[in-house]
């Protein structure tokens, strides 16, 4: 048996508890995301809806305004980013939070009408096995829509930039620990689709969408934020400087700004059981 941390550990250990002590900072991010992806779930007044990977619940009580008649169920890996969830959901009764991996979580069967994920399901070890056991917590004709990255682009803003300050840091790769490679897991729309096809999902779309991610308050702001997620690391002033400069040009009124692209991901089951799928 192998004694390499695994994606449980990671949002379980120091991953984990970074997100949670920074859930701010972290939906300040990503929050740019969030209509495209409430615009792609359509949720109505009565939905019930699965956050698959809802971290601190972000997007879990999004969900419960925009379905004010309905209930939101989150599920997550992690329970540093549970507790935070649940202590800023202010014991809302339409919202509840499950500790689970959703690839093998025992879902109830058709008991959601909308499945939704603000970047959650790109970790999974079988992604096929993991988006098969989400259909079956789908009604018949139930819909799902997910956020996740398209592929990284040394070209793009965000890129560039972040690579700029891993290379300044003396860092060759993207800075992510483990996890880098699993982010760009479901970057290819032939992926996409080959794994929901593969679980039972039809009509299947990938938009491509982008947004400004915000990463600080300012260039000093941001690069603090950068380092806190390498816990031990020691940087010297003149490469936290360069750093800053790095990211100066990219201040605005609203903090430090960087461009950056997801696809939408849209897709929904059969009315029926067994009806063939067929693309959008």
């Amino acid at each position: 048996m192998s004694d390499a941390p695994t994606t449980a550990d990671a949002w379980n250990g120091p991953v984990g508890r970074h997100w949670a002590e920074h859930h701010d900072r972290y939906d300040a991010m990503l929050d740019g995301f969030n209509d495209a992806l409430f615009g792609a779930a359509a949720l109505g007044d009565r939905d019930r809806v699965l956050d698959v990977g809802c971290g601190s619940g972000g997007t879990t009580r999004e969900a419960a305004r925009r379905a004010p008649r309905g209930s939101v169920v989150g599920v997550d890996v992690s329970e540093p980013l549970l507790a935070r969830a649940r202590a800023l959901s202010d014991r809302d009764a339409r919202i509840r939070y499950e500790r689970g991996d959703a690839q093998v979580h025992p879902f109830r069967a058709a008991a959601y009408d909308v499945v939704i994920s603000r970047g959650g399901v790109m970790f999974f070890a079988d992604h096929t096995a993991a988006f098969r056991n989400i259909a079956g917590a789908l009604r018949p004709g139930g819909r799902l829509a997910f956020v996740c990255p398209r592929p990284a682009s040394a070209d793009s803003q965000e890129g560039r930039v972040l690579g700029r300050l891993a290379t300044l840091l003396g860092r060759g790769g993207p800075v992510g620990g483990g996890l880098a490679g699993a982010m760009a897991s479901l970057s290819e729309p032939g992926r996409v689709e080959e794994v929901l096809t593969g679980a039972g999902f039809h009509a299947i779309r990938a938009t491509p969408v982008t947004e400004d991610t915000r990463w600080g308050e300012d260039a000093a702001d941001a690069v603090d934020f950068f380092l806190s997620r390498m816990p031990g690391l020691t940087v010297a002033d003149g490469t936290r400087t360069a750093m800053c400069e790095a990211l100066r040009p990219y201040e605005t009124g609203r903090g430090v700004l960087l461009r950056a692209g997801v696809w939408v991901v849209t897709a929904s089951l059969p009315d029926r059981p067994g009806r063939r799928a067929r693309r959008a």
